[in-house]
């Protein structure tokens, strides 16, 4: 009988795991789509819903000189950047996959993309996202990408 009680109580403590993270995974994608929809829209409020106040932004490309180089952003530039979006332009990031990685209050986001600046290809590379669960919201708390002009990433 004690046998039966302790399978039991691990079955259900397995599946509230599993449906809790299932419930992460959904939010965290929310959190991901609205900092997107911001930026598409160049609504710096709606990218703002996204992130915590003390966002890290990093850029990692090579240089015409082929000299590798990592490129900080403050988050007030970033988000003068958005806000300068000209009403006209229409900026696109077609992400092509999604991984999600959950470690209780801290997650990290995989997602390769292909940017489109008024329906021409601009440059692609990967982000990578770094959430933090904030009292039960997903924020974004650092910000990495990589940027080239042809894509190599695997599509998976």
């Amino acid at each position: 009988m004690k046998k039966h009680i302790f399978f039991l109580l691990l079955f259900i403590i397995v599946n509230y795991s599993y449906s809790q993270n299932e419930q992460d995974e959904v939010l965290i994608k929310n959190t991901i789509n609205t900092f997107f929809e911001g930026l598409h829209n160049g609504d710096t409020l709606l990218i703002n819903q996204s992130i915590n106040n003390t966002l890290k932004l990093q850029t990692a490309y090579v240089n015409k000189q082929g000299v590798n180089v990592l490129r900080t952003e403050t988050k007030k530039n970033f988000l003068q950047s958005i806000s300068k979006k000209k009403k006209d332009d229409v900026w696109f990031e077609k992400l092509m996959s999604i991984t999600i990685k959950i470690d209780g209050n801290l997650a990290s986001v995989w997602t390769p993309y292909e940017f489109y600046l008024n329906s021409k290809f601009s440059h692609c590379g990967v982000n990578s996202f770094q959430l933090f669960n904030n009292n039960g919201n997903w924020e974004i708390i650092y910000l990495v990408d990589t940027r080239r002009a042809q894509c190599n990433y695997n599509k998976e």
